[in-house]
């Protein structure tokens, strides 16, 4: 079996389920498929955001300052956001099961190798400078690896769902980044507080091989794998008949259609790379990345250094965010849809404003805990809220429908690079402003605020804009 082979979506089964059982195992395997996806995804992102908790004990260790780790966590960022692009194309054809637990795999690997390096450079096995460089590899592998989550298990609910009902179960699952952020910062946190900053990265290696584990387990590639008919014989949206005579129809106009859909595609992507209203959000969504990740990355040290909490008692606190984020996340759809009649532009910037509200609540409130708390609930809601819209659905609302994935391509490479740009630039203006020893947080709050304002305020060109025609 070649590499390519090991990750081509499986065959039908041989063996089928008889039809008195079908219902039965569909049923039960879809569940399975579904929950998995979202617990498997949620600890993808316990070993993405591992090292955002770890931060103050690596600088007082003297192994790296906040510049190296800046540089470390855009290292991340970039990667992902050009394996993004590259693996969304890829698990299409996929056997999902694998592709999924094969990047996990990597992600853990990576987590686990930074913890044996850390160990080393404590006993002054390896250099500082030997840290930061492997410190960067690493990473960037991992953010690679990172990249592998998102496509199968979204590919899976297509597998799976019929179309009447994937939109409801596709709202849930998006929940699962935040589940994942809330056991980052709390699971992690807990481990670092008690153990030491390099048992973050073992803890998160062991959150990812549980994940691995489960995706092996229960998540499952296809009903046609599994010995059932294809979803849209199962859903009723076709008939067996209709499904075998559009396949063989599909099979014989093949090599035409393949010819006229990249001539399709490629008018399609010119026309959206030429669509101001695409890039508009875009660059919206880059800087609300920028507020976003920089709570992830540096919430936790700035609580330590600039408000004086401990490290678990910080985490604790930043881990409020992505927990009240599910409810931004789950109701936005709704809000737009029923209260707004499908139009976000109002609802994105109330968002907006709310975020930048608890955000100036968070930097600039004070050190009492239930005000801490407050901006985090805030924040979270707003941006799940933001997510949905800016980082997504006002994209696809601009363009035509089989251009979707070029503007989403487009916003999502820009939020990422954008998130690892915040990195540097937070690292740089920490270590370039330190007071008796402690870093003066004051111009890197007004940054964070800053791009959180001009996030909500560029959608504001948009207001007046149509639906692109090709």
């Amino acid at each position: 079996m070649g590499f390519l082979d090991f990750f081509r979506a499986s065959e039908p089964s041989a063996v089928k389920v008889a039809p008195e059982k079908q219902d039965k195992v569909y049923k039960s395997k879809r569940i399975q498929t579904f929950i998995t996806a979202t617990l498997g995804y949620a600890l993808y992102y316990v070993c993405r955001l591992s090292m955002g908790v770890m931060k103050q004990p690596i600088i007082d260790a003297g192994l790296l300052n906040a510049t190296q780790l800046g540089i470390i966590g855009a290292c991340l960022y970039w990667s992902y956001a050009a394996g993004k692009l590259v693996n969304g194309f890829l698990a299409d054809g996929s056997n999902i099961k694998r592709f999924m637990a094969v990047g996990l795999v990597v992600s853990a690997s990576m987590n686990l190798i930074m913890g044996v390096l850390g160990v080393s450079a404590l006993n002054g096995t390896i250099a500082t400078t030997v840290l930061f460089g492997a410190f960067c590899v690493f990473w960037a592998i991992n953010g690679w690896a990172q990249s592998m989550g998102a496509p199968p298990a979204i590919i899976s609910l297509s597998r799976w769902f019929p179309l009447k009902v994937r939109g409801t179960y596709y709202g849930i699952f998006s929940s699962s980044h935040n589940i994942g952020e809330g056991l980052s910062f709390i699971f992690v946190g807990a481990i670092v507080a008690s153990f030491g900053w390099k048992w973050g990265f073992f803890g998160a290696a062991l959150a990812g091989a549980l994940g691995v584990l489960l995706i092996l387990l229960f998540l499952h590639d296809s009903t046609e794998s599994n010995g059932l008919p294809p979803i849209e014989v199962i859903s009723g949206e076709k008939s067996a008949e209709d499904y075998e005579r559009d396949r063989e129809s599909m099979l014989a106009a093949a090599a035409d259609a393949r010819q006229a859909a990249r001539l399709e595609t490629k008018k399609l992507q010119r026309a959206v790379i030429k669509n101001p209203g695409v890039w508009i959000l875009a660059l919206s969504s880059a800087f609300m990345y920028m507020s976003r990740y920089a709570i992830n990355e540096w919430g936790t040290i700035f609580l330590q250094e600039a408000k004086g909490y401990d490290l678990a008692g910080a985490a604790a606190i930043i881990g409020v965010n992505p927990i009240f984020g599910i409810i931004g996340t789950v109701v936005s759809g709704w809000l737009s849809d029923v209260l707004f009649k499908g139009d976000r532009k109002y609802p994105a910037f109330v968002a907006g404003i709310l975020e930048a509200i608890a955000l100036a609540l968070f930097l600039f409130g004070g050190p009492a805990k239930w005000i801490n708390i407050l901006a985090m609930v805030l924040f979270g809601i707003a941006i799940g809220v933001l997510i949905s819209f800016i980082g997504g659905l006002m994209a696809v609302d601009l363009v035509p429908r089989k251009a979707t994935g070029a503007a989403l391509g487009i916003v999502g490479m820009a939020s990422y690079a954008a998130a690892g740009l915040q990195n540097v630039v937070t690292g740089l203006l920490l270590d370039n402003h330190i007071v008796d020893g402690i870093h003066d947080f004051t111009y890197v709050s007004w940054f964070w605020l800053g791009s959180a304002v001009i996030s909500f305020l560029l959608p504001v060109f948009n207001w007046k804009r149509k639906q692109q025609q090709i």
